[in-house]
């Protein structure tokens, strides 16, 4: 697996704040900048190992830039459409997560495949897979699947608490 962590894509770790009196902090990101609150990981195929490091360098990062009341609900669905990928396409993964100016979290997992996930279905009780798609229905504030020449991204988002 390899990315970034609140560092622009591409780079690794996280990027420099500037600090009240102007003194860059190391691994703080600077509030409100958009470039500070992006996570891009790529995985290879069949790298199911690789979900949990995911699950775990997004809770970090959703502490890091101050909603980490989205955490429970984003490693759960960001499990969900990752292992979909890795195990229903045969093809590595990437997966992107920014919170956007506006508070909402946009989770992308990309893969290499233009096959549309399968039409939901009513999975029996005692069937072990069959519900990620609900569950993402379920639980994500908007969600879908977007077609590109070079696969399809599945995606969801999540709003922010406002008290």
């Amino acid at each position: 697996m390899t990315g970034g962590q609140g560092a622009p894509t591409g780079t690794a770790g996280p990027a420099n704040a500037v600090g009240a009196a102007g003194v860059t902090r190391p691994g703080v990101p600077a509030p409100g900048c958009a470039l500070n609150r992006r996570l891009h990981l790529a995985l290879e195929a069949a790298d199911l190992v690789g979900v949990g490091a995911v699950r775990r360098r997004l809770r970090a990062a959703l502490g890091l830039w101050g909603v980490p009341e989205l955490a429970d609900t984003a490693e759960l669905l960001t499990s969900e459409l990752v292992t979909n990928a890795l195990v229903h396409t045969g093809q590595g993964a990437v997966f992107d997560a920014v919170l956007t100016g506006d508070q909402r979290l946009r989770i992308e997992v990309q893969d290499g495949t233009a096959r549309l996930p399968g039409r939901r279905r009513d999975p029996d009780t005692c069937a072990t897979s069959g519900r990620g798609l609900l569950l993402v229905e379920a639980l994500a504030d908007s969600w879908g699947v977007q077609l590109r020449g070079d696969g399809k991204v599945t995606w969801f988002e999540l709003a922010t608490i406002v008290a």
